[in-house]
């Protein structure tokens, strides 16, 4: 198999993780396995095609990959897992009792609940999540 086919393929094995992840790592070794290839075309020995790789791909992830985050990911921090859910309405399923707990239903997931004051709210009430402690999330009614 001729070099130029091996960074071909290394070139499209990272774009299809970059499309998976998403995070504009990936993409950086991309764009050094392709100039590899061209290396490779030019005639260069595997050595030097790999130093390429390395030296293209790492110059893309501190110069390209910067810009590329600051045109794509507008947000200042994604919220994930269980961050995501502040904001979001629920459904109380179990009474919150005064001081204590109860459960709340979101996106068809039951999860404990309190409120911050305390206060009690009945079954069936819409609620907004507004904080979290680990797996606890922490309530307020909507009025």
């Amino acid at each position: 198999m001729s070099y130029t086919l091996l960074w071909i393929i290394v070139a499209i094995s990272f774009l299809v993780i970059e499309l998976l992840a998403g995070n504009f790592v990936m993409i950086c070794f991309t764009i050094g396995s392709i100039i590899a290839t061209f290396a490779a075309l030019i005639g260069l020995s595997f050595t030097a095609q790999v130093v390429v790789f390395a030296l293209c791909s790492s110059l893309s992830i501190f110069f390209l990959r910067p810009i590329a985050i600051k045109y794509f990911h507008k947000e200042k921090e994604r919220k994930s897992n269980a961050d995501a859910m502040i904001g979001r309405l629920g459904k109380v399923v179990e009474s919150i009792e005064k001081d204590g707990y109860g459960r709340i239903a979101l996106d068809g997931d039951v999860w404990k609940a309190q409120t911050l004051d305390g206060a009690a709210i009945s079954e069936g009430t819409p609620v907004k999540i507004i904080d979290r402690k680990s797996i606890i999330v922490i309530v307020e009614p909507i009025k």
